[in-house]
């Protein structure tokens, strides 16, 4: 009875109008990469990574996602992150109209880097040690004393 203040619904007070065009935008983006990533700032004009969007907007939308379970959310160092879930990439899937066999690059698997040129083995040779002895072909015999560091330890008692 003290406050004068409106008393306006919930769903006004938290309700954020986003445009279309950067809803599809930011969707796209989390569709194609499987991840979002935004700094905790809410002043940033444009997101980094989506051309033309606030990063108010990316938030918000991706809140709005974590809490249909559509994304999880991490928190580290002043920034989120949003990986997408089963559900998320089925619901992203029927509201942008896109194929059953497109997946985020999060689930593709990376194509195998080739080494430096000239340092593979020779065709039929292996480098390394040999692997048909096990353990026992790393050692070149039987030998007196073993072990590392200083001393050798106490001496073997002989096998009467």
């Amino acid at each position: 009875r003290g406050s004068y203040a409106p008393v306006l619904p919930r769903l006004a007070r938290a309700a954020m109008l986003i445009s279309k065009k950067n809803r599809l935008a930011i969707l796209s983006y989390l569709f194609k990469e499987g991840v979002v990533v935004a700094k905790k700032d809410y002043h940033i004009k444009n997101h980094p990574d989506i051309a033309d969007v606030s990063n108010l907007e990316v938030i918000k939308l991706m809140t709005s996602f974590t809490s249909k379970e559509l994304v999880t959310e991490r928190f580290s160092w002043k920034h989120y992150y949003w990986f997408l879930t089963d559900e998320g990439i089925e619901h992203l899937r029927e509201f942008l109209h896109l194929d059953e066999e497109m997946v985020p690059n999060t689930l593709k698997k990376a194509a195998p880097r080739p080494g430096p040129p000239g340092r593979a083995p020779p065709e039929g040779e292996r480098r390394g040690p040999p692997r048909d002895g096990g353990r026992e072909g790393y050692r070149s015999g039987p030998r007196e004393f073993s072990g590392f560091g200083r001393g050798g330890g106490a001496p073997r008692p002989v096998a009467a």
